[in-house]
């Protein structure tokens, strides 16, 4: 089993709605999925009350994140994705419990400065992480924003790894997360659900990386050096 932890200290970094959007992408390539809500905000919870076309499961972490993660290896799900709060009760349990966190950050200094503990705590734990930049402005044919462009820089420089493409800010995303469905199922041929695409495909490659290397602290320094985000 998976398990995928979106975290941020930063409120409106875009967890709940990469989550979302991830975990019906996966789904919808066949893989059996949970969600597992450990934001109070309720945001998935919310969006997985409009859904009426499919099988995908959400689980509250009410109970907590351990109990919710075992629930999901019982019932030998294939990929488990955690929404978290900013708040930082609960979050390092979810990072613990992560195959591979990803860490939402739009392209400003507020955000990039705003991952530090989350960094921390996934270096901590010897977790694997890697930055996505979500909501960031449309590229220009294949040129990125200036400020995308200063963000990649910054983290490059920081030696953080930084998933090589990007979420643009469309409304697309919230459009279709207020239907109950996300990009991928709405508009499969849209430019959001292309990128969406592109991210899942980076997690799956980058997952399959994680679980055939040697949990050791100097292949993990190395291994993120060559993440398939990349």
């Amino acid at each position: 089993m998976n398990v995928i932890t979106l975290a941020s200290r930063k409120g409106g970094a875009g967890k709940s709605t990469l989550t979302a959007h991830l975990a019906a992408c996966a789904q919808g390539a066949g893989h059996r999925c949970l969600i597992i809500d450990a934001d109070p905000q309720g945001s998935l919870t919310l969006w997985h009350s409009l859904r009426t076309h499919d099988r995908l499961v959400l689980q509250s972490a009410a109970r907590g994140i351990r109990r919710a993660v075992t629930f999901a290896a019982i019932e030998r799900y294939d990929w488990v994705f955690i929404d978290t709060a900013p708040m930082w009760v609960g979050v390092q349990e979810a990072i613990r419990a992560a195959t591979l966190v990803i860490i939402p950050a739009r392209p400003g200094i507020f955000d990039l400065n705003s991952m530090r503990e989350t960094i921390a705590a996934a270096r901590e734990r010897n977790k694997p992480f890697t930055v996505v930049l979500n909501a960031a402005p449309p590229k220009r044919g294949d040129q990125e924003a200036p400020v995308v462009a200063h963000a990649r820089a910054y983290l490059n420089d920081q030696t953080i790894p930084v998933w090589s493409g990007q979420i643009s800010q469309r409304a697309a995303y919230s459009l279709t997360l207020a239907a109950g469905a996300s990009a991928c199922e709405w508009e499969p041929e849209s430019t959001a659900a292309d990128e969406i695409s592109a991210l899942w495909s980076a997690v799956e490659r980058s997952v399959e990386a994680i679980n055939a290397a040697p949990s050791t602290k100097s292949t993990l320094a190395t291994f993120l050096r060559k993440l398939a985000f990349h």
